[in-house]
């Protein structure tokens, strides 16, 4: 299964159980899809790049 989020929605690629599952598990943590992409763009901005010795 592939998850593609853009900047306006998302693309869930696979077969239709595991869509089905991953929605579910999102349910639990998210109200509307919106507040999910909202996370996801939020997590991106705030973890700047590390440099690993």
């Amino acid at each position: 299964m592939k998850v593609y989020v853009l900047d306006k929605g998302v693309i869930l690629s696979g077969k239709s159980w595991e869509i089905v599952q991953k929605l579910k598990q999102l349910q639990n943590k998210y109200v509307y899809i919106n507040d999910w992409i909202a996370d996801i763009h939020d997590q991106q901005a705030t973890s700047p790049l590390k440099r690993i010795k």
